[in-house]
């Protein structure tokens, strides 16, 4: 990985073109050339071991993962995202009373049969990618301990080498974003996070990072700080850390190296602020619609654009709205 000096200081000459692998040349003011071997991040981290309580008497038997975004289940549609932006691996971080993530993951060929007899061969062929294109892998998080220690359950299956982590509650229009930030890691070699700019009023739900003063006011920013759900008066910024990132393996150390929080969880904020302080993490403002589906209104705004999106869907729905004179 490059030395953890602003990549302002270098000139970025070319990559090579082996599949996940490349050799970045760069220049520094001082005229001497530095090459190092880069790799792409191919590996997605799904943690989904939460047992959605906001979705209770529900989540008791069916994982929140599994509610259906109209008529495809969010992991599905997280799945799809990771795939698009060129992972072809994903870590699925379960809890072991989840079985239906599991059952959904594997392959069920007739399924997809079924699937194609009713005329939906995109979904079909969405599915059966799972399992034979893509690689799964299963890991577990016994106990619901923070983001921070759901992440590091998957060191084993992750390996060295750099990672996207997708938060499930969290949809996306596209994988426009998550591609920038697997861009973005590759070529500086540092961890790269989503932001967004929120009125100060809002910052204590979130993670609320410090950027240094050379960055744009449009990114990207290098991070020099991170803090969880600060007070309004006490945050550092308007820029909140959203639910997709790309990561170097040098995070996992980052996370064994974290002290619990007072409710006993080991919060990934920290294990970035880690990475800011060593100069290797930088964020970008996100670039697609976001749906969050952490709460059941949430869940039902998705829903909702979902079906006004599908075809059969549209006209049926419209309908039945006007004939309420809502």
């Amino acid at each position: 990985m490059v030395s953890p000096v602003s990549t302002n200081l270098y000139t970025y000459v070319g990559m090579g073109v082996t599949p996940g692998f490349g050799t970045l040349v760069l220049r520094v003011p001082n005229g001497i050339w530095l090459a190092w071997k880069s790799m792409r991040a191919r590996t997605a981290v799904i943690p989904a071991a939460g047992l959605g309580t906001r979705f209770y008497p529900v989540t008791k038997s069916v994982p929140k993962e599994l509610l259906p975004i109209f008529d495809v289940p969010a992991l599905q549609l997280i799945i799809d995202e990771a795939i698009g932006a060129g992972c072809d691996h994903i870590v699925l971080v379960n809890s072991r009373v989840k079985t239906g993530l599991e059952t959904y993951v594997a392959p069920q060929p007739e399924v997809v049969a079924k699937l194609r007899d009713q005329g939906r061969d995109d979904i079909a062929d969405r599915l059966q990618r799972i399992g034979t294109d893509v690689r799964v892998t299963i890991t577990y998080q016994d106990n619901p301990q923070g983001l921070g220690h759901a992440v590091g359950c998957a060191r084993d299956a992750v390996g060295d080498e750099p990672f996207a982590v997708l938060l499930p509650d969290e949809l996306r229009g596209d994988a426009g974003l998550l591609q920038l930030l697997i861009d973005s890691c590759e070529t500086t070699g540092k961890s790269a996070i989503e932001l967004k700019r929120v009125p100060m009023s809002e910052v204590s739900a979130y993670g609320v990072v410090t950027v240094t003063p050379e960055s744009p006011a449009d990114g990207p920013f290098g991070i020099n700080g991170v803090v969880e759900k600060p007070k309004m008066e006490d945050a550092p910024s308007d820029l909140i850390i959203l639910g997709r990132y790309v990561l170097t393996p040098e995070i996992f150390n980052d996370i064994n190296d974290l002290k619990p929080h007072a409710n006993g969880e080991y919060q990934l904020t920290d294990a970035l602020l880690a990475q800011g302080l060593r100069g290797d993490l930088f964020g970008y403002l996100t670039t697609t619609k976001r749906w969050d589906t952490g709460t059941p209104a949430g869940w039902l705004e998705a829903v909702l654009d979902a079906a006004v999106q599908n075809p059969q869907a549209e006209a049926r729905l419209r309908e039945w709205i006007t004939a309420r004179q809502w």
